[in-house]
């Protein structure tokens, strides 16, 4: 009898381990975070952004939400670079460190790498041997949309779709896009797309990169809200202008306000109802500091990434991010070391990128260099308990268990797959059976 007990209850906690997927690796699987929105401000340090701030919304109540990065990093300065790291893994170079005033073709093309994936020389548009985490999800059939604040409203700086400056586009000539006006804020530098042929000269770009006001009918139903949005706000709701040319204040009054316009939309989508993960953060930091962390090194084209020598000239200095949705702890304030890179790293393994990159494992660039890691249990920790099956978690996660064992959120998947719950329900109606007989 007791040999037989304990065969069913081995039987159940193997089926259970084999159900229960979200946690064996770093991230959860794929079909456990299925919709990610990045948001992107700009020039705002971590005591700033956090901890300081008089606006509440950034400030105090979205912090209640999700687990806060206390020490999330830039991976350089100006802002170019930065939006280019998030996209590619590719480490500064002379021009996008200053912010590509000039908007040049990248050379030599085609490019030729060096270690961790990196192209070696000089410029601002990426030849197309140069891949982004776009590329990557169309290759796997993953819709992913670029959504920009103000892009389009004045056709002789850009056009309404992609958004490349109109004036300058292959010609060297500077970009228009550099200063605010009344009529238009938009500012191409923190369009990460326009800076890779991969993307421009496939027309990917143009289908896919849209002025803000389609987010809010993409999120309308799950079947036309992409895998993977990034999300720019123009140069007055990012709080990099105060005042603002259209006469808002700007600074984190401004980015308040834009946050309790479009976050609200975002988690009350059936998308982000259903597997979302929202992602806020700022590009580099405001104070004059290159303040890093994991282990970042220069690429082979700027030996200084921070610019400033204060922090070692490595980083873009101490930014912080918030983290909200699919099995993601609320109110929790979590101190590993992550950058740019470890959120390109993160996105590639939420999605189940695996093969190619730099690492030959999926992941571009430096998201691929020795020691980096991706988002952990330390940020996807809501979903290993809850107190009740069918509860939501603080994150808004409907969660259910695993055979009694640990929990998975459910809407990607069910939390264990019919065959391992038919052989936990066959273990029990075995031991009730001899239960029955033996009385």
């Amino acid at each position: 009898m007791r040999r037989l007990l304990a065969a069913a209850a081995a039987l159940t906690a193997l089926t259970c381990a084999g159900g229960s997927t979200a946690y064996a690796g770093p991230v959860p699987a794929g079909h456990h975070v299925g919709h990610v929105f990045v948001i992107v401000l700009e020039n705002r340090n971590f005591q700033d952004a956090y901890v300081d701030n008089p606006n509440h919304y950034l400030g105090r109540d979205l912090q209640r939400k999700g687990t806060l990065l206390t020490r999330y990093y830039g991976t350089g300065h100006l802002s170019n670079d930065n939006y280019i790291a998030m996209l590619s893994g590719q480490a500064p170079n002379p021009a996008n460190q200053s912010d590509c005033q000039d908007y040049v073709d990248f050379q030599p093309s085609p490019a030729v790498f060096g270690p961790n994936g990196q192209a070696i020389g000089t410029g601002c548009v990426y030849p197309a041997n140069v891949l982004t985490l776009a590329d990557q999800l169309d290759a796997k059939h993953l819709r992913w949309r670029g959504y920009m604040e103000d892009m389009g409203k004045d056709p002789d700086r850009e056009p309404d779709r992609c958004g490349a400056p109109a004036s300058s586009f292959g010609t060297g000539m500077q970009d228009g896009t550099q200063s605010a006006t009344a009529k238009d804020q938009y500012a191409a530098r923190h369009n990460p797309f326009v800076y890779f042929h991969s993307v421009i000269d496939d027309n990917s770009c143009t289908r896919n990169v849209l002025p803000l006001p389609h987010l809010a009918d993409d999120l309308k139903q799950l079947s036309t809200t992409p895998a993977f949005s990034f999300i720019t706000p123009d140069l007055c709701s990012d709080g990099h202008d105060t005042p603002c040319a259209d006469g808002r204040p700007g600074g984190l009054k401004s980015v308040d306000a834009f946050l309790r316009a479009w976050v609200p939309r975002i988690m009350s989508s059936p998308a982000f109802a259903k597997d979302g993960l929202l992602v806020i953060t700022s590009d580099e930091s405001e104070s004059k500091t290159s303040e890093s962390c994991c282990g970042e090194q220069p690429g082979p084209n700027s030996p200084d990434p921070g610019i400033y020598p204060s922090g070692g000239g490595m980083g873009g200095g101490r930014v912080g991010a918030l983290v909200i949705g699919s099995c993601v702890r609320a109110g929790v304030k979590d101190a590993t070391p992550y950058n740019h890179y470890s959120l390109l790293r993160s996105l590639e393994d939420v999605f189940g990128i695996s093969s190619g990159g730099a690492d030959g494992k999926g992941h571009l660039g430096f998201a691929g260099a020795t020691g980096l890691k991706s988002f952990g249990r330390d940020v996807f920790g809501g979903c290993t308990s809850a107190p009740s099956t069918g509860r939501r978690t603080a994150s808004g996660d409907r969660v259910a268990f695993s055979g009694g064992g640990s929990l998975a959120a459910t809407g990607g998947s069910s939390a264990a797959p019919p065959l391992a719950l038919l052989l936990v329900l066959l273990a029990i109606g075995l031991v009730r059976v001899v239960l029955t007989r033996k009385v």
